[in-house]
């Protein structure tokens, strides 16, 4: 083979570009305005589509022209005003919170019994699964008859009602969430000695901790709605009517306006608790110790 038959690659020409470093690069971060950093707060988001529907609904109510069938909501705050200034408002919420406060809190001893029962020992998860699957489904709202053969009307049946709506959905998210607890964490616990209590403390509950936040939310939403439903029933007990009582007052009385302050006032509670106590509990527990996004 001669030279000529050989194919050489191309020589490529070698030089040197000199690197030029702008005399000034420029100031890469921009301050926000005034309006981006109002925006990029969660409460003024929420105050501004609140305020969004609130003219939406005037406008509507406006357009209808039936304030028996539907108040505007400059009236609905009306109405609202004056049952705060009288008390009224807040007495029967005083009332209806005392309820559930008690009901709640029994109703998240039982969970925790019964998912100690299930995390111990194969029959006690084959007990939970099947309670839950057969009274979960069921609205607490059924059991009322049930309440008002075994307790009468008063607060107890009301409690009771609670207590089945609260039950079954924290059980049921805090054993799913002791079962969804990684291997790698519990040979981590169970390699430094951790048994009993202190394991279901120190490692259980914390891995846990989303999914048993998830059904402490679950609990309340249930419980609220329960307890406003119960108390539309028969909601007075020794003169003492609930927020569900005063709403359905105003509703014999054609008292529109007020009728909606009362599911104003329910709406109300909801928002602080959701925004204010569970945000706060997030905050403190699975977002300062990464296990959940903003």
């Amino acid at each position: 083979m001669t030279d000529a038959t050989i194919h050489h690659p191309p020589i490529r020409p070698e030089y040197e570009r000199a690197v030029t470093v702008p005399a000034t690069i420029g100031n890469v971060e921009r301050p926000l305005a005034l309006v981006e950093r109002l925006w990029n707060m969660p409460l003024v988001r929420k105050i501004v589509i609140l305020a969004v529907l609130a003219a939406i609904w005037e406008a509507y109510a406006r357009h209808l022209d039936s304030p028996m069938l539907f108040p505007t909501f400059s009236a609905t705050m009306s109405a609202w005003w004056d049952g705060i200034v009288s008390g009224v408002i807040l007495q029967r919420l005083l009332v209806t919170m005392q309820v559930l406060v008690v009901g709640y809190a029994i109703g998240l001893a039982l969970a925790a019994v019964f998912v100690s029962i299930a995390i111990s020992s194969r029959v006690g998860t084959d007990l939970l699964s099947s309670l839950t699957a057969m009274f979960n489904p069921l609205p607490a709202i059924a059991m009322l008859p049930l309440a008002l053969l075994w307790f009468g009307l008063g607060a107890p049946a009301i409690v009771f009602v609670i207590v089945n709506s609260v039950l079954w959905a924290v059980a049921l998210n805090t054993h799913s969430g002791c079962l969804a607890v990684s291997e790698t964490l519990r040979m981590a616990g169970q390699t430094f000695g951790l048994k009993g209590f202190r394991y279901v403390t120190r490692i259980l509950m914390p891995a846990a901790f989303p999914a048993i936040l998830a059904g402490l939310k679950i609990g309340w939403a249930f419980a609220w709605r329960t307890l406003i439903a119960a108390e539309l029933v028969f909601g007075v007990s020794s003169g003492r009517g609930g927020l569900g009582w005063y709403i359905f007052e105003n509703r014999n009385l054609l008292n529109t306006a007020s009728v909606f302050a009362g599911l104003l006032t329910v709406m109300a509670v909801g928002l602080i608790v959701e925004g204010v106590v569970f945000r706060t509990l997030e905050n403190r527990t699975v977002r300062r110790w990464g296990m959940q996004n903003s």
